[in-house]
């Protein structure tokens, strides 16, 4: 590929769009890569418009699209049933079971920076029913007060409003792709896409 490439992202929110960001500076580290984005409003807008992100990708456009499994039973499944036939510069995934579950598995990183020992993150993130609150209870039990206080809704919100801001730190400074990579497949598997969208 030769020339300024432009990789269209689409996710459900800030977070995955640093994530995907990261992602793909890891996979391209040259300065002629830029990205567009969209979404960013939750998942059933992506949904509406995965069609649509395909007819683009079909006019030889790269796009790269990321979502999270969240409480769905199997990520073959629910591929096929938003996009059973993707354009050869679609690159489609999906954080199993959401894109915490990629943070976690950098047990080393995602332990120091949450102020709790090594061993209190799983090994196998893409395991856990709800990836998003293991990362919330670990939080809670962390050595840094403004961990604690940034990371963990109070009573009667879902999270806390600094959580993305905190998370988004941790992501541009902190995580190691690699390192995850090698405790949450679905995430190796999307690196290896676009690897092969990025050639």
């Amino acid at each position: 590929m030769t020339g300024k490439v432009i990789v269209h992202i689409a996710v459900e929110g800030d977070l995955d769009e640093w994530v995907a960001r990261k992602m793909i500076a890891h996979i391209r580290v040259e300065d002629d890569l830029s990205c567009r984005v969209f979404g960013k409003r939750g998942k059933t807008y992506l949904q509406e418009r995965i069609h649509n992100y395909n007819q683009a990708a079909h006019k030889n456009t790269l796009w790269f699209v990321l979502i999270d499994l969240d409480r769905n039973d199997c990520a073959p499944a629910l591929r096929n049933r938003w996009l059973p036939q993707p354009a050869a510069t679609m690159c489609f995934r999906i954080a199993v079971r959401s894109i915490e579950a990629w943070l976690l598995a950098d047990r080393s990183n995602i332990a120091r920076f949450l102020g709790v020992s090594r061993d209190a993150i799983p090994p196998s993130p893409e395991q856990l029913p709800d990836p998003k609150q293991t990362l919330i209870n670990l939080a809670s039990r962390s050595r840094k007060r403004k961990i604690r206080e940034g990371l963990v809704p109070t009573q009667g919100q879902r999270i806390d409003p600094a959580y993305n801001s905190y998370l988004l730190e941790f992501v541009r400074n902190s995580w190691n792709i690699m390192q995850a990579a090698s405790n949450a497949p679905s995430l190796q598997r999307a690196l290896d896409c676009l690897q092969r969208l990025l050639q």
